[in-house]
């Protein structure tokens, strides 16, 4: 549908980001999450180094880049939480305001991922604690794994660093955009990106270089598969997470002074430079102590720390890491409590505290659930009778169901909506594109980037 736009928005969010920096920043820390910090080395390694490299900036570009813009354009333009900011501007084109349900999807999805992300935060403030009064120093492989069996195996220790990092989050988010959300972002995110890069510069010279280096930038076409272009391509939207409407709600508190076209550029490329910086925190450790770079989720919790306990000053080294995931994790987290915060602070006019901490509480109980898989429940397999998941616990259906499916699926309906049924004009408007620019962006929006989701998420089930 290209019909003009036929109906002048007077919503307008109750609280704005101070300027461009902060919401920039904010934007940084959303996407910065576990998966920039975390899976992006691990998947890197699983996958070939640096011939994953080149399809992952591909993926950035046909899916992510575009993506991003329509949920930023969403979100101003709508200047409303993420159901009622796409219902708005979709009225505003002549279409219907049920496609705000798409933003409705990204709330729920938003919520039942902050339910297990939490967990994941949790082990990063348990790791943090116990790193900073016992360190890893002369441990072996064997000693780690325990240590991190240990901690699966115990409901109460995971459900108290759980419960410490939810509230962590709520209480930041509960401050509001400029005075919560904001300020942790402006001490967070350099935080973060100072952290990671004396811990870069320690492990380049401690460790192995020239094969860090060789590994992550040299592509060897034979480990070419379809399998690493299907995952590379995956990667960038499954990591900083738009499909989730995230940006829409992010958005529409940001004025008309801010460059959104600038802003989205700015975000996704410091989230590739700091995914690097974290690639070059952990490989050439990796490397010098001969182990697998291709080690999965454990390269974190039991590779990372065995690989510092043997260089000189690794437990510091090891304590700076897990500190770094706590503020990646932090980041991100915050954005996600902010999706149902801000729906029924602005939709339904509860006080944001109360909209906060409602939101946190109900997360927060459904993460005992994923507590629970891991020891009380580590048995359990809720779709055993379908073939796809019939051993796939609580925790892991949870992950790809979001992952794997709802998210996806938002991103998709999102490009579809901006492709087909919002009049043009109002992204041209939003993002200040010349005819170059549109001519340029919209045959992704339309063709590229729904079919390359398509393609992504087919390949999760094949």
């Amino acid at each position: 549908m290209t019909t003009p736009a036929n109906k002048k928005i007077n919503a307008s969010p109750p609280e704005r980001w101070s300027g461009r920096a902060g919401f920039i920043l904010a934007a940084m820390g959303s996407a910065v999450g576990l998966g920039s910090i975390w899976k992006f080395p691990y998947e890197v390694g699983s996958n070939g180094g640096g011939i994953f490299i080149l399809f992952y900036l591909l993926g950035l570009a046909l899916i992510v880049w575009p993506l991003m813009l329509v949920e930023f354009a969403l979100g101003r333009r709508g200047q409303a939480d993420a159901a009622d900011a796409i219902a708005n501007v979709a009225e505003e084109s002549g279409a219907s305001r049920r496609w705000g349900a798409v933003g409705l999807l990204g709330i729920v999805t938003s919520a039942l991922i902050l339910s297990f992300y939490c967990v994941i935060g949790g082990w990063t403030i348990a790791y943090v604690v116990e790193t900073a009064i016992g360190g890893f120093a002369t441990q072996d492989a064997a000693s780690l794994r325990m240590r991190f069996d240990e901690l699966m195996a115990s409901p109460h220790r995971m459900g108290l660093y759980h419960t410490v990092f939810f509230a962590v989050t709520a209480f930041i988010v509960s401050r509001g955009v400029k005075g919560g959300i904001e300020k942790a972002a402006e001490i967070l995110m350099p935080l973060l990106i100072l952290l990671l890069i004396v811990l870069a510069g320690y492990s380049l010279w401690r460790g192995d270089p020239v094969a860090a280096l060789r590994f992550l930038f040299a592509p060897d076409f034979s480990k070419l598969s379809a399998r690493t272009v299907i995952e590379a391509l995956g990667l960038g939207m499954f990591s900083i997470g738009v499909g989730l409407a995230v940006m829409v709600t992010y958005s529409a508190y940001a004025d008309k002074t801010i460059n959104l076209r600038q802003a989205a550029t700015t975000t996704i490329v410091a989230d590739t430079a700091i995914s690097f910086l974290a690639g070059l925190a952990i490989f050439p450790i990796v490397f010098s102590e001969r182990l697998d770079p291709s080690g999965g989720p454990g390269l974190m919790f039991i590779s990372i720390p065995l690989a510092f306990s043997n260089v000189p000053f690794g437990g510091f080294a090891a304590m700076t890491f897990f500190v770094l995931l706590s503020i990646a994790a932090l980041n991100s987290a915050i954005s996600l409590l902010e999706m149902p915060t801000s729906w029924l602070h602005t939709r339904r006019k509860w006080s944001r505290n109360k909209a906060t901490w409602f939101s946190a509480l109900v997360c927060w109980a459904l993460g005992w659930i994923s507590v629970l898989s891991f020891n009380l429940l580590a048995g359990a397999r809720p779709l055993a009778d379908f073939p796809h998941f019939a051993n796939t616990g609580i925790f892991d259906l949870l992950d790809q169901l979001t992952s794997n499916m709802l998210l996806p699926l938002g991103g998709f309906l999102l490009a579809i909506l901006a492709g087909w049924f919002i009049n043009w004009n109002v992204f041209a408007s939003e993002l200040n594109l010349g005819a170059t620019s549109s001519r340029l962006i919209r045959p992704l929006v339309r063709y590229v980037t729904p079919l390359a989701i398509l393609l992504v998420t087919a390949w999760q089930f094949v």
